[in-house]
């Protein structure tokens, strides 16, 4: 290689320097070479630091073998306000599409190889694979790349003439814990490049591209709850459930526990302790503090539960009071619900092999929940749920495993509500019943069961004189019979015709209690029984 040549700092590369730029080599780090890295890097780099956070890749510029320059990538700054601005994301899309940015924390020319233009083609070897080598790394792409250069030593250059756009400067805070900052005064200036074409755009759209899309969906949950958020919620854990624990776990409180464990939920987590313990491992200070937990006597800092401390929580816990008191909760942040649906469901927990039966409302809106108890099913668990969640007034939904009589007469009779419920081919006797029901038929305006009437549009009298049956008709001229009992209904619909008029509804109607009660009355009977509403309301005639 070439000697480097004393001349001034400007200056073009000679022809064996030209030489050396055309066959200069770009690659990421072997395994084996790492130790070398981190010995030239705390040796020569004035920050005297190899430490890589997250993911990461370390790349060496070679001429026939040997080392002329070194860089190393790592995981982005979480906070960087210019640089989110510039993105123009929100603070969900930062969170979970974050992996898709990657920080140079480390770039260095070797002593005695401080060549023209070596710096820059460094930089544009080393960007035209960074993407393609992190896939392979670590399974994803890049979107754009970040760095910071200190302005009392260095001016950015080498980022400039390499297509990357300074922002501005940081505030002046280094990270010194995992949600700890110390001021240091040595503002930075923040540099930014896009690795493909329009990567901002994408990285703010409501989808990702293809190839991006598994990182969102890869995302470590991680709970975006204020404390003050969270002190509701272990206030009024901390009034409805008792301690189920010796003095020995008081160190988590179970409200605390159990305010953890429902956010968790809420962000995702499913899997059970260890998947907890590694979600409480993301709280910061302040939402630790939050919770209830105690300090660390020995380090200051509040502690986060482990494994165990959850696996007792969740063995131990009063189920019933943990629903009240969520459903306390929830209405206390929502206000009431107001929605006229019940949705009745089970799922199967894979991991817990536990099998639950929750109702929500049209909004998704989670009303309560009933575990099935080991060697039932659903059924009789759903019964029991419709128990404690309000039907009246609502309707109820269900997929066909609940199409059953006694689920049909509890929601109608019991809960004072209406249902709609799943009917499947091979429950036989009921499709059969409801095709019946269901046929179009020859209308009849009297609905009469003894007389059915011609097809619509049949003129049964002479133009000009009243329908047959209608108030106002003459018995003796209308074809069906004026028995006593027959008079029983129509002096009833005489005496509501003004207040049938004022609704809206012609008092030349037929009355619509009659036709449901012929035309329904047999085979509601044998759906549901002889059992009568307890309190019919509005708008449905009790049969």
């Amino acid at each position: 290689m070439p000697n480097k040549i004393n001349t001034p700092r400007h200056r073009r590369p000679t022809a064996d320097e030209q030489h050396l730029l055309a066959q200069l080599t770009v690659r990421p780090l072997a395994p084996h070479e790492t130790e070398r890295f981190d010995q030239l890097i705390v040796q020569h780099h004035y920050l005297h630091r190899s430490e890589l956070v997250g993911e990461h890749l370390r790349y060496v510029a070679t001429y026939h073998g040997q080392w002329l320059a070194l860089a190393a990538w790592c995981a982005p700054t979480w906070h960087l306000k210019a640089r989110d601005a510039f993105i123009g994301w929100t603070d969900e899309q930062r969170r979970t599409r974050l992996p898709l940015l990657a920080n140079n924390a480390r770039l260095l020319v070797l002593p005695d190889c401080h060549y023209p233009n070596l710096i820059s083609r460094f930089m544009k070897l080393m960007l035209a694979r960074l993407s393609a080598d992190w896939q392979t790394r670590w399974g994803h792409p890049l979107a754009l790349a970040e760095s910071f250069v200190d302005p009392q030593l260095y001016r950015g250059t080498a980022y400039k003439v390499s297509g990357w756009s300074k922002l501005g400067q940081s505030a002046g805070w280094k990270r010194s814990a995992e949600d700890f900052y110390q001021k240091h005064d040595r503002p930075k200036q923040i540099w930014v490049r896009e690795l493909v074409k329009k990567a901002c755009v994408k990285l703010r759209a409501p989808v990702l591209p293809p190839d991006w899309a598994a990182v969102e969906q890869n995302a470590q949950p991680r709970c975006t709850t204020k404390a003050p958020q969270l002190r509701s919620l272990v206030e009024t854990l901390r009034a409805e459930v008792p301690e189920c624990r010796s003095k020995k776990g008081l160190a988590f409180p179970i409200a605390g526990m159990l305010a953890l464990i429902a956010q968790a939920t809420f962000s995702g987590v499913r899997r059970g302790p260890q998947d907890l313990a590694d979600y409480a491992a993301t709280l910061s200070q302040g939402q630790l503090r939050a919770l209830g937990f105690r300090r660390d006597k020995h380090t200051g800092r509040v502690r986060f539960p482990g494994v165990t401390p959850f696996r007792d929580v969740l063995i131990g816990v009063d189920a019933a009071a943990l629903e009240r008191a969520l459903l306390a909760w929830q209405e206390q942040l929502l206000g009431p619900a107001q929605d006229p649906l019940v949705i009745v469901d089970g799922k199967t927990l894979r991991h817990a092999h536990l099998e639950l039966v929750s109702a929500v409302n049209g909004q998704g809106r989670w009303l309560g929940t009933v575990a099935v108890p080991e060697g039932s099913n659903e059924i009789p668990a759903a019964r029991q749920l419709l128990t404690k969640v309000s039907v009246q007034h609502k309707t109820t939904l269900a997929d066909a495993l609940h199409t059953q009589l006694e689920t049909a007469q509890q929601i109608l009779f019991e809960g004072g509500g209406d249902y709609a419920l799943t009917v499947k081919a091979n429950q036989k006797q009921l499709v059969q019943t409801l095709a019946t029901l269901l046929t179009p038929g020859k209308f009849s305006p009297s609905a009469h069961a003894a007389d059915p009437c011609a097809d619509p549009g049949t003129q049964l009298q002479p133009a000009g004189d009243s329908p047959p049956g209608m108030p106002g008709s003459d018995p003796g001229a209308s074809r069906f019979s004026r028995r006593p009992s027959d008079c029983a209904p129509a002096a009833a619909g005489a005496e509501s015709r003004s207040e049938d008029h004022r609704n809206g509804v012609s008092d030349q109607q037929p009355d619509p209690g009659a036709t449901r009660r012929a035309g329904l009355a047999a085979p509601e009977a044998e759906l549901l029984g002889d059992r009568e509403p307890v309190a019919p309301r509005a708008g449905r005639v009790a049969g």
